[in-house]
């Protein structure tokens, strides 16, 4: 997994020209933004991981200065009762505040899930899948028209987000249910990764003892459909970086690094 600095908050004004930074919520430590770091790296978009699995609990204050925040997904762990993850309500609140004040939020599998109730929609139950799906876009403009016409979805999740009263549906799946949403004007939720590699379906696999009854054929059919996965991923976050804006108007370069301290509960 690549790593962002550990201060890359502190150090968005370190230079020429200052960076924004992203927030990352992970819940697992098989899944992580994967594919999508490289593309966030190559914009200089910086990227800042946060664990609250890996002891403490910490995440991203309310103040924290960041350009965007990303919710990604949780493996067995749901939202809808049944095996919910520990830090679920904090995490609902605290994208309910970034929501509020007109941060862009991405969220991803369970990410979507925390996106959804915290826009004041639902979750409904569902057993832990791995599904390698087709989906299709329903809007000619979706992430202003870069959203590829179809493309590989791979979800590998426990429940499903109930989608909350104006949220747009951009992408169905293969049984027309929602696979990317769009809440407000800059917040997105996709049900399964765009960036996922198949390390990341393999180490869930070993992290965890809850497994999908069908793994092993879904990480061979996944082994053969990573290469489309990088070619559609290239469009996804073109038009993502364009509808969050997330290469202006940096806000962690206004910070001091003693401010930025205190930014993690």
């Amino acid at each position: 997994m690549g790593e962002c600095s550990p201060d890359a908050f502190a150090m968005a004004d370190r230079t020429e020209t200052p960076m924004n930074v992203v927030a990352v919520i992970q819940h697992t430590s098989g899944e992580y933004l994967g594919l999508m770091e490289d593309h966030l790296e190559g914009r200089r978009i910086r990227f800042q991981y946060f664990r609250p699995f890996a002891g403490g609990r910490k995440l991203p204050g309310p103040d924290l200065p960041a350009d965007a925040l990303m919710l990604l997904g949780g493996g067995p762990w749901g939202s809808a009762g049944t095996r919910d993850l520990p830090t679920l309500p904090e995490e609902i609140a605290l994208t309910r505040a970034r929501l509020d004040e007109g941060t862009p939020v991405i969220g991803f599998g369970l990410g979507a899930q925390i996106l959804a109730l915290a826009a004041g929609g639902g979750t409904e139950s569902t057993d832990l899948v791995f599904e390698i799906d087709t989906v299709t876009r329903t809007s000619d403009d979706a992430l202003n028209g870069f959203m590829p016409d179809t493309f590989t979805q791979v979800v590998y999740m426990r429940d499903r987000p109930v989608l909350p009263a104006g949220a747009k549906v951009l992408a169905v799946d293969g049984a027309g249910r929602p696979a990317v949403f769009r809440i407000g004007g800059n917040a997105y939720g996709f049900l399964g990764n765009p960036g996922i590699k198949l390390g990341m379906v393999e180490d869930l696999i070993m992290e965890f003892e809850e497994v999908p009854a069908n793994a092993s054929q879904g990480l061979e059919h996944l082994r053969t459909l990573q290469p489309e996965i990088e070619d559609a991923l290239v469009p996804i976050m073109t038009g993502l970086v364009q509808c969050t804006s997330l290469m202006s108007s940096p806000r962690a370069a206004e910070k001091t690094i003693r401010e930025l301290d205190t930014n993690v509960i």
